[in-house]
């Protein structure tokens, strides 16, 4: 089988015996989605085949460490918590994700997966609720979207544009119609392109971007049957690693 030009060169196609390339575990609230300000324990693998413009989380890209599932899952246990946010990088980069998933399921997790859409999420478990970007021209990586994709998605499912301008909100707006994406998945995001300064401290107020409000009054005007979020935890954290 040839492997996927998408796939992450550095991270083997391999059996669950090989286990994952992790970046980190860590405890904190869930920002953005259905289960935001819910505590969540995160587990960030490592690896990407997009380059999204405004990536927040480069330092997944490369590096990591290998460990076995049995291991990532014995670390998932020292948490006072059963819900579980598998993300990046692209969790669907190593295929080892899936035999992750279905043994956090067995063990009564509840889990959501944050996918950037380009590799295939047809063996996602039904029972995890995929949070699917779809990915705007100003991301520079619209072209990587796998349209077969929303063929896999139900209502226990959700759908993400992160929005830059006018030019990707009308686009987005435009996919909504077209594949009726409100009537396909239980929720459909829009959210402002929303990085933040590295230097945030006590003495320095976050300021919400313009284009958060604007986005704002544009949804209002269109009345649009999606749901506008800002990231949480940028707003109380930053960008703070493992927050």
């Amino acid at each position: 089988m040839s492997e996927s030009p998408l796939r992450t060169p550095a991270i083997p196609v391999t059996d669950p015996e090989a286990g994952l390339r992790l970046t980190e575990v860590f405890y904190s609230l869930q920002g953005e989605a259905l289960t935001s300000g819910l505590p969540t324990i995160f587990v960030r693998l490592t690896g990407c085949p997009l380059r999204c413009v405004y990536c927040d989380t480069e330092y997944a890209f490369t590096g990591g460490e290998r460990q076995s599932l049995e291991s990532i899952i014995e670390t998932t246990k020292r948490y006072p918590c059963k819900r579980i946010c598998l993300t990046g990088g692209e969790p669907l980069a190593q295929p080892n994700a899936i035999e992750l998933m279905k043994r956090l399921l067995a063990d009564d997790y509840e889990i959501s997966l944050e996918t950037a859409g380009a590799l295939t999420v047809e063996n996602v478990p039904p029972a995890v609720s995929k949070v699917m970007d779809l990915k705007t021209p100003s991301s520079g990586e619209e072209d990587k979207n796998l349209w077969s994709n929303l063929n896999h998605l139900t209502q226990h499912d959700q759908i993400k544009f992160v929005i830059m301008n006018r030019k990707d909100y009308d686009w987005a707006k435009q996919k909504l119609f077209e594949h009726k994406l409100d009537k396909l998945v239980g929720t459909v995001w829009f959210s402002p392109m929303f990085n933040v300064a590295d230097d945030i401290g006590e003495e320095t107020s976050l300021d919400v971007p313009i284009l958060a409000r604007e986005l704002a009054e544009w949804l209002l005007a269109d009345a649009l049957p999606v749901r506008f979020q800002l990231q949480l935890h940028k707003i109380i954290w930053a960008d703070a690693k493992g927050k």
